[in-house]
């Protein structure tokens, strides 16, 4: 044996640890670990990419596109390019509005982005010109795609009532926790509309602009004032909500001849669904089990998550409580069906990987135990699934979720993995084997094995770290998908 530094210190850590009566609990402690934290990692289809972007919105009533471009664009790109940390802007302009996307670069933080972002506009306000409305701002992000659609439709309800019903579902799924925004796509709105006549309005020497005016400003609640007491403080608000078409008629807009004109005199006021400009229609196919294929007028209702939150926890914690919904609140005419379930095809393809990576484990087993011997199989199998439960670990405490890329890397890793011990077993074996060390303790065979491939053993896994760490500093998009691999 070699009698130099390294090979004493391989010497005493080989013979700590088989000696050691911790060894046995440090396995399973770590399995049992790395058990926990499959359980624990949120699991989703993608990786997290944290790519900051926001939409800005800026209204100029009556300028036109040409007007806004040189107004507002120009000025808006050039102020906006002095932001820190700002990759693209795209910029689009119309008749009366104009909109801003800046796209920050990968791995910027959102909350400083958009704080940067707030701070720039709101110090430039001064630039914008006359009669442009204050810029209006909203985040755009990853978690902003559903993870979750549930589709509703009926045989006899009418698209109006639908969407109703759907609102008291979402008002109530809102109150799950990790639940970041909900949209109703499909369907129709309780709507007033207002049909002016032209020759009426002449009559009267009124504007249709100053009547619209009118409308808007009387559909509010405001407070009045409010009636003292020595023992009480009452609050009066003027509620002037229209509530029905009889209200919004007998509404006063104007003067003419010293009489009063109301808006029915003036109007053609209806009271019914609004215009449909996102139609949702569901239709069965050969497949499905129903007997009537459609197509049906139906109202979809997406849910999309927070950013970490468990994507398969979430869908069925929104499916359980909207299918309570159904049997207690919701007219049984109306029928649900999941359209889109993120969370179930991200437990799916998870499980699937984990299946995968037992399998690999069991068939790199199984090959040592043909080749040296099935006592010799079992170390290689108890020291691989240790090594993944760590990794899973560490996954946990770096903050990634399980998702395809994770799960490959763990299974490209099966390989590296598989080397050390392959090679420390099959040396022990050529040892054991050895005609001089029949008679010698098993002890003192095993630390002689590990110490001579010691060395290479360290050097080509120290090559190894080598040839797959340059994949953490990549770059961009493809960077949240490459940095999990190491």
């Amino acid at each position: 044996m070699n009698n130099s530094s390294e090979s004493k210190f391989l010497s005493s850590v080989v013979s700590f640890f088989i000696n050691s009566k911790l060894t046995p609990l440090l396995i399973f402690a770590s399995i049992f670990i790395g058990f926990l934290s499959i359980l624990i990692i949120p699991r989703e289809e993608e990786p997290q990419i944290s790519v900051p972007m926001f939409d800005i919105f800026v209204s100029y009533p009556g300028a036109s596109s040409r007007e806004i471009e040189k107004r507002i664009v120009n000025l808006g790109e050039r102020k906006l390019w002095e932001i820190p940390g700002v990759e693209y802007i795209y910029s689009t302009m119309e008749a009366n509005n104009a909109m801003f996307i800046v796209r920050f670069k990968v791995g910027e933080d959102i909350e400083k982005s958009l704080i940067k972002l707030f701070t720039k506009v709101n110090s430039n306000m001064d630039w914008l010109p006359k009669g442009a409305l204050p810029p209006l701002i909203k985040i755009r992000s990853i978690d902003d795609v559903p993870v979750l659609s549930m589709t509703f439709y009926s045989k006899t309800v009418s698209p109006l009532e639908i969407r109703r019903n759907v609102s008291k579902i979402r008002q109530e799924i809102s109150s799950i926790p990790n639940i970041s925004e909900t949209d109703i796509i499909g369907g129709k709105k309780r709507q007033f509309q207002v049909f002016f006549d032209e020759n009426k309005i002449k009559e009267r020497l009124l504007s249709p602009l100053e009547i619209s005016h009118l409308i808007q400003s009387a559909n509010i609640r405001i407070p009045t004032g409010r009636f003292e007491n020595p023992d009480t403080l009452t609050r009066v608000e003027s509620n002037s909500f229209f509530k029905s078409k009889n209200d919004l008629e007998n509404m006063v807009v104007g003067i003419s001849a010293g009489k009063s004109v109301l808006l029915k005199d003036v109007a053609d006021v209806k009271d019914g669904p609004d215009q449909e400009d996102r139609i949702v229609n569901i239709r069965f196919g050969k497949e499905s089990e129903a007997s009537d294929t459609g197509p049906y007028d139906a109202v979809t209702l997406s849910v999309s998550k927070r950013k970490g939150t468990n994507a398969s926890d979430l869908c069925e914690a929104v499916i359980k409580k909207t299918e309570k919904l159904m049997e207690n609140a919701i007219p049984k005419e109306i029928e649900m069906k999941v359209t889109r379930n993120y969370g179930e095809t991200a437990t799916e393809k998870s499980n699937e990987l984990l299946f995968h990576t037992i399998l690999a484990i069991f068939g790199v087993s199984l090959i040592i135990a043909f080749s040296l011997g099935f006592y010799e199989s079992g170390v290689v199998a108890i020291a691989i699934p240790v090594t993944l439960a760590l990794t899973l670990t560490s996954f946990f405490v770096l903050g990634f979720t399980l998702n395809r890329i994770t799960l490959f890397a763990l299974i490209f890793s099966i390989g590296i993995l598989v080397d050390d011990p392959i090679v420390g077993v099959e040396n022990i074996v050529r040892h054991l084997r050895m005609p001089e060390n029949e008679k010698r303790p098993l002890l003192d065979i095993t630390i002689e094995a590990i110490v001579e491939v010691g060395r290479p053993l360290i050097l080509a896994t120290f090559a190894v770290i080598a040839s797959i760490l340059p994949m953490a500093f990549v770059r961009g998009l493809m960077g949240p998908y490459m940095r999990p691999i190491p």
